[in-house]
């Protein structure tokens, strides 16, 4: 399905159907090589029955986003599945991983629908799943062919290390009243737009790209991951909790330096001083207050700054996709993917 160079161009939404299906086996008999004290956790996290031989059609564990680029990107310089599975598998452990340790900092109870595996079996069997999956990324990495299995180690260990940082900078801009832009910017480049970069660097490595072609690739998923994170924050404030699984406001209510808040912060506006007000209270905000932040943010020109930044890292996305030079089926798959996750209005 990945490795046919005259096959027909699938949708975004196909992309993803695909990966799933054809990661999940892969995906499985990585995690059967954790202690199998693990199984239930890691399992549950991913919406797995244990007692299941037999992958379903369709995965209940996250939308493969990262390791959908990390094959397109595999293809677009003429790999196949086959070479770029152990990438993909690879980068989808980590971001599952990201999301185990995420949920314990935020106290979010649910996660895709189901209880959040802290909530559901405790804190320390996440903190140790989120451990065990790192670690198993670079294991599978470490036992593939070619120059995935050394390159490949490095490029994964360096964006683990920056996707880290990113999150820890995350929780200390939290409870800070003055921020910077700029320091704002670096920790949504770590938490989000490193692991999109590796994803696509590490499937180009698979597909044995020169490493032109690799750092085009590699600069193409992190303007994308800059592009998504700015668009998660829109929806962090303003998106529709029937959409988002989240509630009205949730990035306001736990007081976070998203983009269009450090954005308006930093405006200098009677707005921002409003914001800021707000921000530095030590009780929980109300409903009103938290739709007034909202409404302060859009007034300091958080939204309309958000939106125009989004829409220039698509761009800055797309014309390094361009300048890689991908095969014309993959490259137009990318360019949808890129759409897709850029404007998640669906």
């Amino acid at each position: 399905m990945f490795s046919s160079s005259m096959r027909a161009v699938r949708s975004a939404h196909q992309v993803l159907a695909d990966t799933q299906v054809l990661s999940q086996t892969p995906l499985r008999k990585a995690v059967r090589q954790l202690p199998e004290v693990m199984h239930p956790v890691v399992s549950a996290h991913f919406g797995w029955s244990v007692n299941d031989t037999v992958p379903p059609a369709a995965s209940s564990g996250g939308k493969a986003v990262r390791a959908a680029l990390a094959l397109l990107a595999c293809e677009a310089v003429s790999g196949d599945a086959v070479a770029g599975m152990p990438a993909a598998v690879a980068v989808e452990l980590v971001h599952n991983a990201s999301l185990l340790h995420d949920d314990i900092i935020d106290k979010d109870r649910l996660r895709r629908g189901r209880s959040a595996l802290w909530a559901a079996h405790g804190i320390p069997a996440a903190i140790l799943a989120g451990d065990a999956l790192f670690f198993l990324s670079i294991h599978v990495l470490a036992t593939a062919s070619g120059r995935l299995g050394s390159t490949g180690v490095n490029i994964l260990s360096e964006a683990v290390e920056e996707l880290i940082g990113g999150e820890y900078t995350d929780t200390l801009l939290e409870q800070r009243s003055a921020v910077g832009l700029e320091e704002c910017k670096m920790m949504a480049r770590g938490k989000t737009a490193v692991l999109l970069a590796a994803s696509c660097a590490l499937g180009a490595l698979a597909g044995e790209a020169g490493p032109q072609r690799t750092g085009h690739l590699r600069d193409f998923g992190e303007d994308l991951g800059m592009a998504f994170q700015l668009v998660d924050d829109l929806l962090g404030i303003w998106g529709d909790p029937q959409l988002t699984g989240k509630p009205v406001g949730s990035d306001l209510r736990s007081r976070k330096k998203s983009l269009p808040v450090a954005f308006a912060l930093a405006s200098g506006s009677d707005a921002a001083h409003e914001l800021a007000r707000l921000y530095s209270s030590d009780r929980s905000l109300s409903d009103q207050e938290v739709q007034l932040a909202a409404e302060l943010v859009e007034a300091a020109g958080g939204c309309t700054w958000a939106r125009r930044q989004a829409e220039y890292y698509t761009t800055r996305a797309l014309e390094n996709l361009r300048r890689a030079e991908p095969n014309p089926a993959p490259a137009s798959e990318l360019a949808a993917l890129t759409r897709l996750i850029t404007s998640r209005d669906h």
